[in-house]
């Protein structure tokens, strides 16, 4: 049987058993909180100055103490015991052993359901930065090879059937602008995490005159929570987070997939570089774009983490309970996969090397049927009946053998009599491309506006 815990026990007669310590000990993962953990407190002890609650020299020293308590923690000289049970309790902890009794003081007027949701705030914005940093490089990276492949043509696929050209600088501008929206979703996070929760103690407020709105400003909020039990209750922002960077995940598996057809021998688009593959263990000619498969993988993984803290959250009577612990872990492992995959994706991108010989040689002719389908409505005649008309056309060219390029003007009168000499210029994936420059279309002027407006987005 463990001692009983100085920071609570005073209610118990005997301490935990030691197989209850391990399983309620959160240290071994929260330490990951400690230097938020340590920024809070600090800025706590200023505002328990400003309550009357320390005097100058108590601030100071407890102040003093906690650089020293975080430049231990920081360095590896402190371990980590699950007796310490939490963070909290292990800064405070050593604070005291430093500064002595005065350390004790520190929590007055706080509680640990107000400290870790204070701290896990304070953890998110670094988790939304360091994000929208990755995101950010990965946009350029993108950017960069939009430019360098602007004018290679791509089939675009829809029911990965083969649909209409497209150019690759458009398809790699695509997840541009989806990971620009993962970006926004980040920043939609951080606003509604921007309360500061310090002063909700327990579940009901505290009792001493603890200026919250000072201690917003020295932390860098923007307002503080409106209700004591709402903010101790709250992992919406967790929960938000996650699901945005569920959708970032889903962004970056459905891509992999893509590279990962387009890297196989029957396709042959692009060839992943050396450094971003693997080889078989069995077969010498293997070169596996596992990369892509993990991050198509941890798609899956950071799902799960999602769902695991909505499960958690969902049945939580107001308002704190001890199921909350369970909010960490997949918060920190929704994070650090999505930067590890970011940072492979873009490598792995930025150093693939596309086929483009390959890539423009695959695109079939009959992705033209729908320009003869509009140059039939150009001239009259109802879209729905210029579709079952090219439906014809189609299909007489399947029968031969051959493709749309291979019917002549007199092949495509017998079908519709609105068809003269200039429609065959329409049968040049060329100029196909050449009638799509709408603005969000696949045409070389609208990719470059497109690509303006990146420019514009990364501030180049």
């Amino acid at each position: 049987m463990s001692q009983v815990n100085s920071s609570w026990g005073g209610r118990f007669g005997e301490g935990m058993d030691e197989l209850m310590e391990r399983f309620n000990a959160s240290i071994g993962f929260d330490h990951k909180l400690m230097e938020v953990d340590v920024a809070g407190s600090t800025a706590y002890a200023r505002a328990l100055r400003r309550a009357g609650i320390f005097n100058a020299e108590e601030e100071k020293l407890v102040i003093s103490g906690l650089q020293q308590v975080r430049d231990e923690m920081a360095g590896g000289e402190f371990e980590f015991s699950p007796a310490l049970e939490d963070i909290h309790m292990a800064v405070e902890k050593r604070l005291t052993e430093i500064v002595g009794p005065v350390g004790g003081k520190l929590h007055t007027g706080r509680s640990r359901n107000d400290q870790i949701n204070l701290d896990e705030r304070l953890f998110l914005r670094q988790a939304v930065l360091s994000l929208q940093g990755r995101i950010r490089i990965f946009q350029r990276v993108l950017l960069d090879s939009a430019e360098q492949y602007r004018e290679v043509v791509l089939p675009g696929y829809t029911h990965l059937q083969q649909a209409q050209p497209i150019l690759f600088s458009h398809y790699a501008l695509s997840l541009f602008w989806m990971l620009e929206r993962d970006h926004g979703r980040l920043g939609d996070v951080w606003k509604r995490a921007d309360f500061m929760p310090l002063g909700s103690g327990a579940l009901a407020g505290g009792t001493f005159p603890i200026d919250r709105r000072f201690l917003a400003r020295e932390l860098g909020f923007s307002d503080v929570t409106p209700n004591s039990i709402d903010a101790v209750s709250d992992r919406d922002f967790l929960l938000e987070f996650l699901s945005g960077v569920a959708v970032l995940m889903t962004h970056l598996s459905r891509f992999c997939e893509d590279l990962i057809i387009w890297s196989s021998v029957e396709f042959g688009f692009v060839e992943l570089a050396d450094s971003f593959s693997t080889g078989s263990s069995i077969m010498p000619q293997k070169k596996n774009p596992d990369s892509l498969e993990l991050i198509r993988g941890k798609a899956g993984r950071v799902f799960g983490d999602l769902m695991s803290l909505l499960t958690t959250m969902k049945g939580i009577p107001l308002t704190y309970s001890k199921d909350m612990q369970e909010d960490k872990e997949p918060f920190f492992d929704g994070l650090e996969t999505a930067e590890i995959c970011l940072d492979v994706f873009s490598g792995a991108w930025g150093s693939m090397e596309l086929k483009v010989e390959r890539m423009e040689g695959a695109v079939d002719d009959l992705a033209l049927a729908t320009d003869l389908a509009d140059y039939l409505v150009r001239g009259g005649m109802p879209f729905r009946e210029a579709h079952h008309v090219i439906g014809g056309v189609v299909r007489e060219a399947v029968e031969r053998g051959g493709g749309l390029i291979g019917l002549g003007l007199e092949d495509l009168r017998r079908h519709s009599e609105v068809f003269a000499e200039d429609v065959v210029e329409l049968l040049d994936v060329r100029h196909s491309l050449s009638l799509r420059n709408l603005e969000g279309g696949t045409g070389p002027e609208a990719v470059e506006g497109q690509m303006e407006k990146a420019r514009e987005v990364l501030g180049l």
